[in-house]
């Protein structure tokens, strides 16, 4: 090297020493490494209602709305929305500029096609879909819904991430056929070239996504604008392996952890503990098809004993109560549907004397009662045994049934009688938005045999759903909540045990984090 190209090439290097090293650190792609709570493997939708999945198309997709923090409807991807007088017809325009990922634009004949698919196999969409005359496209940009009678809870309904907006190509697969392409309008898109089932996931910022300008990011609601440039969803069924990675910041999040990780993370100043803002309800389930919990008074006289606290205190730990909630009824406690209403049954004094009456009085025989216990979950399982040890107090025998959690999946949709293979208690959890209304609740249905497990027969409790689905009002459709509740506790088809908070964990290098759904738009790397 001549002197002269000595001297410039050493002014070169100086010079680039004294520049901030944020400018070279702009060239990196911000990346975000994420352990979904599990994996993915259904990329449909409008197939299924399984949360990962859901989590997934709030990456990919857009809808016509979104719900806010509040949980309410606000515009998504619709600039605006016309209602006529009566109600029986919406017309809805598209924001200009809406791009899929493959650069083609959103037009409303998409949307129509989307909503025909989503409308086919979800019960919310299929309750719109029996007040539908017509659905059409107008305009590129304009479509329209003829109803047969008011559904004010149209725009909540087009908010779910089962109706993501998707290619009219990809919309006319049969409903029946889950779609294997991803190609949506949201603030992600999904690289099909590096997912691996049982794996990992990767989606990458969309530059073709088209943020609304107005309004603040809520929830699934206001302007998505992504902050990162890629997302990698790390599979890691075991949650030890899990926090070690985390600890050693191999991943920057933990969707849940279990409450015996709480104070090793605790003591690490690098990760933050999130709580989620909607719960888990954890029910205790009879089966309404056989003795003795065919009869209400059987049913009302467990309930007069079962204390939520035994619950909580088992099922997760004395040690964190602020990340479960032992007042809690039919719906998410500090919800707009939620109330007090009935809840004295629940949450007054707990006689057990008065109780035996009331078993005696209903007719119990003193069968065994069967009790389903899957021990590898271990909340479950310690509902069981809490209920065992109740009902040894109450001189009910008891037969106790161990099994995996497969199993139990079997063994619950089983409706033959508890000596024919059946059973009589079960338990599970109603999660996240299955809390919030009446519609997404499977446990409030009383449809018999064509039923959620259980299989409760209840025409009040139906016909209170139906009022609430086409109820004009959020007042009115409070009130009808209340009146669910209050029949819940009279005819028990369930009994709430008590809502748990899943638990996120995150380093503290990333901020604004949504952990409902998980959204991951706003999240931004300090």
């Amino acid at each position: 090297m001549d002197r002269r190209s000595f001297i410039c090439h050493t002014a070169i290097a100086a010079g680039a020493a004294t520049l901030p090293a944020s400018l070279f650190a702009q060239t990196a792609p911000t990346i975000f490494r994420w352990v979904p709570a599990s994996d993915l493997s259904i990329l449909d939708p409008s197939y299924t209602t399984a949360a990962i999945t859901a989590t997934h198309a709030l990456m990919v997709f857009d809808t016509l709305y979104g719900l806010d923090a509040q949980y309410q409807p606000q515009p998504q991807m619709i600039d605006s929305e016309q209602v006529d007088q009566d109600g029986l017809r919406w017309t809805l325009q598209l924001r200009e500029g809406l791009m899929f990922h493959d650069g083609s634009p959103v037009r409303a004949q998409d949307a129509v096609a989307s909503i025909k698919r989503f409308g086919a196999r979800n019960l919310i969409g299929q309750t719109l879909f029996s007040c539908l005359d017509t659905l059409s496209a107008t305009s590129d940009r304009s479509l329209e819904f003829k109803l047969t009678r008011p559904f004010s809870l149209l725009s909540v309904t087009l908010a779910s991430a089962a109706a993501s907006i998707m290619p009219e190509r990809l919309a006319n697969t049969p409903d029946n056929i889950a779609i294997k392409e991803v190609i949506g309008s949201g603030p992600f898109r999904f690289l099909p070239q590096r997912w691996v089932s049982g794996s990992q996931v990767a989606y990458q910022k969309s530059v073709e996504y088209r943020p609304r300008t107005s309004g603040q990011a809520s929830n699934t609601a206001g302007p998505k604008i992504a902050h990162i440039d890629e997302v990698r969803w790390q599979i890691i069924p075991d949650r030890a392996t899990a926090v070690a990675a985390l600890q050693n910041n191999e991943v920057d999040g933990i969707e849940v952890i279990d409450n015996e990780f709480i104070p090793m993370l605790r003591k690490n100043k690098q990760i933050e503990l999130i709580k989620a803002p909607l719960p888990s309800i954890f029910i205790l389930r009879f089966n309404h098809l056989h003795a003795p919990f065919d009869h209400p008074a059987m049913r009302r006289a467990i309930l007069s004993v079962i204390n939520q606290t035994d619950y909580m205190m088992a099922a997760n730990s004395a040690d964190f109560p602020e990340y479960w909630n032992d007042k809690c009824g039919v719906f998410a406690p500090g919800t707009p549907m939620a109330s007090t209403a009935g809840m004295d049954k629940l949450t007054g004094k707990r006689d057990l004397a008065r109780a035996r009456k009331l078993i005696k009085d209903s007719g119990y025989a003193g069968q065994p009662i069967i009790i389903l216990d899957p021990v590898d979950t271990a909340p479950y399982h310690a509902c069981a045994l809490v209920t065992e040890d109740l009902f040894k107090q109450l001189g009910i025998k008891t037969e106790l049934r161990a099994m995996n959690w497969g199993t139990y999946l079997q063994r619950r949709n089983n409706q033959n009688s508890p000596a024919e293979g059946g059973w009589h208690i079960g338990f599970t959890a109603l999660v996240g938005t299955g809390n919030l209304d009446p519609v997404s609740n499977p446990a409030i249905r009383g449809t018999g045999k064509l039923g959620w497990f259980g299989w409760p027969t209840n025409d009040t409790l139906e016909k209170l759903r139906q009022d609430w689905l086409f109820a004009a009002t959020l007042q009115e459709r409070q009130a009808i909540c209340r009146d669910i509740q209050v029949q819940v506790m009279e005819h028990v088809p369930y009994i709430p045990l008590g809502a748990v908070y899943n638990l996120t964990a995150l380093r503290k290098n990333w901020n604004d984090f949504q952990p409902q759904g998980p959204a991951f738009f706003t999240l931004r790397r300090t």
